[in-house]
């Protein structure tokens, strides 16, 4: 089984007490969702509502900004769930989560969910960084590419950052491959700083 300590890292200060948070509790659900045989439902649902706060600036106000009271928290998440058709244990997960005032933990929470999911079923889980979105056949090519690397299944998860001009980033495991053009200008600058 892959390192869980860093699954969960969110970038902030408080990383390694995040991620304890957050695998602690992504621990608690996969346990419960496998008893009740929902792990796969339970990881869809979490797949959307992460989906709901990548794409809300608002939604992600309400859950990293501590200005908002549990009950406020509470309501807003209720409403939102109920709209987007969440309910059983991710449902009820989620409200566990803003009652317990760690909704600032939920991303990674939803993340470390899906590193034990991908763990238990063999699944390497790998991230590609790109300048803009790939084709499908792109796509396709990275993932075989990886497969062949990884001798298993890999699930990826595609990030789009403007700033590596072209190439790529891909980060699996703890193994991580930069061949970004960004990357390659900046040793290129370094290489010329050192000739004069």
């Amino acid at each position: 089984m892959r390192e869980t300590n860093n699954v969960a890292q969110s970038g902030s200060n408080e990383g390694p007490l995040l991620s304890g948070v957050a695998l602690r509790y992504a621990t608690a659900l996969f346990d419960l969702a496998r008893e009740a045989n929902a792990v796969d439902a339970v990881a869809g649902d979490l797949g959307r509502f992460n989906e709901l706060i990548q794409g809300s600036e608002d939604l992600q106000r309400l859950i990293r900004n501590p200005i908002f009271t549990a009950e406020d928290q509470i309501a807003a998440v209720a409403a939102i769930l109920d709209r987007a058709g969440i309910s059983g244990l991710a449902g009820n997960f989620i409200r566990l989560v803003a009652s317990k005032r760690r909704l600032f933990a939920l991303p990674d929470m939803i993340r470390a969910y899906q590193d034990l999911v991908s763990d238990a079923k063999g699944i390497v889980r790998a991230q590609v960084i790109l300048a803009e979105a790939p084709s499908d056949a792109v796509l396709n090519e990275i993932k075989a590419a990886l497969r062949d690397v990884a001798k298993a299944d890999v699930s990826v998860d595609v990030k789009i950052d403007p700033s590596l001009i072209g190439g790529l980033i891909v980060k699996m495991g703890s193994r991580m491959v930069d061949a970004s053009v960004r990357t390659k200008l900046n040793s290129i600058r370094l290489a010329m700083k050192e000739v004069r």
